[in-house]
């Protein structure tokens, strides 16, 4: 069991700002959450909910402007990488933290070859010689299964197929061997038969390597089978978390429970119709000061227009150790 005391990461009270032609838009909304070393945390929520701005603002990968994280803390280890230099930062992406994005023939150069891409982490970051690199890059690619990884080392992006770009990605985010890997939707652009792949591959790197991985996706099917505890956002902020069993089975916030109705049954009866959320995500032009699911949950009342609802413990642990949502709906409002 991680030590609870120690968390590789610990975030508080991220707030992520964006300015644009139509005024701010306010993205990540105070938001709070830790990762244990050896766990790997689901994030989920819709497009739009705020999961990869989150993410990103992190470890600085938001263009500033129009970005702006104007507050909170991000501990990595003992530094907060809100407070460090460009430079630093810089030292910290690849080396400590790995990022695995959702296209990898985006994120891969399509000039260079896979091999020069892993190698250049691995002599930037740990110096290593170009011999020791490239010795380097073929176990990282036979890692993620990439057979004859020394004649692929000199193959461009172009030569390989979707899922193996994919796995050329975590090859290089798994470079430096960091401390934390974060995934942003990375099985999304996959057929379903290599998505399974990834997903098997993830698992076995966690078996072997024993790191922290922060996986975001809107597929709460892919969690179910793979995360240790969920976070869910919805307009810039968490509105539930807690251990994956313990979220689907028995989920507090509204907006969690229709997520988890609109996941398609392969057992008993067929539904008439998908289960669909109504309405549509909130446009944060401003700071919230109400719930953001409230015109879309049918348990809204009062309160809900005019407070937003702070994350409260529901299992009497301490708010992020255990079962947590932010929602003013409790057992006692329903019978008032």
């Amino acid at each position: 069991m991680a030590d609870l005391a120690a968390p590789v990461l610990d975030v508080r009270g991220l707030k992520t700002v964006f300015q644009t032609r139509g005024g701010e838009v306010h993205a990540v909304n105070s938001v709070s959450f830790h990762l244990e070393r050896g766990e790997l945390l689901g994030v989920v929520g819709e497009s739009g909910s705020g999961k990869s701005v989150t993410m990103m603002s992190l470890i600085g990968l938001l263009p500033s402007p129009p970005a702006d994280v104007r507050a909170g803390s991000v501990m990595l280890g003992d530094r907060d990488l809100l407070k460090i230099s460009a430079a630093e930062l810089q030292a910290v992406r690849g080396a400590k933290v790995g990022f695995v994005f959702q296209d990898p023939m985006t994120s891969l150069n399509p000039v260079f070859t896979v091999g020069m891409q892993i190698m250049e982490p691995l002599r930037r970051h740990m110096g290593l010689s170009k011999a020791q690199a490239e010795t380097r890059a073929v176990e990282l690619l036979e890692l993620v299964g990439i057979s004859d990884a020394r004649k692929r080392l000199k193959a461009y992006p172009h030569q390989f197929s979707g899922g193996m770009r994919q796995r050329v990605m975590i090859a290089i985010a798994l470079a430096c061997d960091p401390d934390v890997l974060i995934a942003d939707e990375p099985t999304t652009a996959l057929d379903v038969t290599i998505q399974a792949q990834i997903l098997e591959l993830v698992k076995e790197l966690r078996r072997k390597l024993g790191m922290a991985i922060i996986w975001i996706t809107h597929d709460l099917g892919v969690i179910a089978g793979i995360a240790d505890r969920v976070m869910v956002m919805y307009g810039g902020q968490v509105v539930e978390q807690a251990p994956v069993k313990e979220l689907f089975g028995n989920p507090q916030h509204p907006y969690t429970r229709a997520l988890l109705k609109t996941i398609p049954s392969l057992t008993g009866e067929r539904a008439d119709r998908l289960q669909v959320i109504e309405g549509q995500p909130p446009i944060m032009t401003a700071a919230p000061t109400a719930c953001p699911f409230r015109d879309r949950c049918a348990q809204a009342f009062d309160r809900c227009a005019r407070e937003n609802p702070l994350r409260r413990a529901i299992d009497g642990r301490e708010v992020g150790r255990g079962h947590d949502v932010a929602c003013h709906w409790t057992p006692e409002v329903a019978h008032a």
